[in-house]
């Protein structure tokens, strides 16, 4: 192509996917445009062709998220929303929807249920984003949704009731029975001077796991204040919900009951699909014990 047929398919597709010459700080689409495409495809190791499809806009729209999306989170209260009620979580760090009207889910993910919805589990994701931050916005972009978010530093963010149906888990049965948090975690190791870089210091590294019978590539783990704070949600989720503190019988692979919504309890993505990974190599034993201990806490606040 030359450089005339390139400035042609980029405005075609520019129509065609939604975006303009901003997405490279352009104009327009001309040969500075081009020029700017093959710099950034050259700096990230694409073929530097010129031409913006969908793997360099993705990739490039991605980055710009992650600038713009660092959250700034001051917590509020000890509690999670249910049904309009206020429950008790055992965690310091919590911030809901109704305190910071910015992190609540986009409306086009979720929907408001009539009556008391009565989810039967709770299921983990990791995010593969940046941040929380991040996830939201593409969460947002893609009009799905989830009921809570768990952040780098240990935050846990609501972003809508639980009594909400969000749409997180694949279907459209799952998602009426369950709630579901996206744990922040970029999975693939070249992110681990990011987290670094900001501050959070090194993630874990697993190695070794298994899910749907296969062995994992390593990939970063969860720090431990993100697996505590997910431990004190399971436990608050399970009290406000009603959902027993129980993990499938399956434990690295898809569960016939969960994935049928026959199961009660807390898993993990691809306990519910074999097109998931999520969250293969997570610690769900420990994090149980933790959320066990923290029910004997609350027995002993009411009494």
């Amino acid at each position: 192509m030359n450089i005339y047929q390139k400035i042609l398919w980029n405005k075609e597709r520019a129509e065609k996917e939604g975006w303009d010459a901003s997405l490279f700080d352009c104009d327009e689409i001309d040969a500075h445009f081009v020029n700017a495409v093959v710099a950034y495809q050259k700096k990230h190791g694409l073929t530097a062709d010129g031409l913006c499809g969908s793997n360099t806009a993705r990739r490039k729209y991605s980055e710009d998220l992650q600038e713009e999306a660092e959250m700034h989170l001051t917590p509020g209260s000890e509690y999670i929303i249910y049904n309009g009620t206020k429950v008790k979580i055992y965690w310091d760090k919590v911030v809901t929807y109704d305190e910071n009207p910015k992190i609540a889910a986009y409306p086009k993910g979720r929907r408001s249920f009539d009556g008391l919805r009565e989810p039967i589990m709770f299921v983990t994701h990791w995010d593969v984003t940046l941040s929380s931050g991040h996830c939201l916005r593409i969460l947002e972009k893609r009009g799905l949704a989830v009921h809570f978010l768990i952040e780098n530093d240990g935050h846990i963010i609501q972003t809508c009731d639980m009594n909400d149906i969000a749409y997180h888990a694949g279907s459209r049965a799952l998602n009426a029975c369950t709630i579901g948090v996206e744990v922040s975690n970029a999975y693939d190791l070249k992110w681990q001077d990011w987290y670094v870089k900001k501050g959070f210091g090194p993630r874990p590294i697993v190695q070794g796991a298994k899910v749907h019978g296969k062995r994992m590539e390593d990939h970063l783990g969860f720090y431990s204040q993100q697996e505590l704070a997910l431990a004190a949600l399971w436990e608050a989720v399970s009290y406000a919900c009603n959902i027993p503190l129980e993990l499938p019988e399956t434990q690295d692979a898809l569960d016939p009951k969960a994935s049928k919504a026959q199961f009660k309890g807390f898993v993990n993505h691809y306990h519910l699909t074999t097109r998931k990974i999520d969250c293969g190599g997570m610690d769900n034993d420990t994090i149980l014990k933790w959320a066990k201990e923290i029910r004997q806490e609350r027995i002993a606040d009411m009494k």
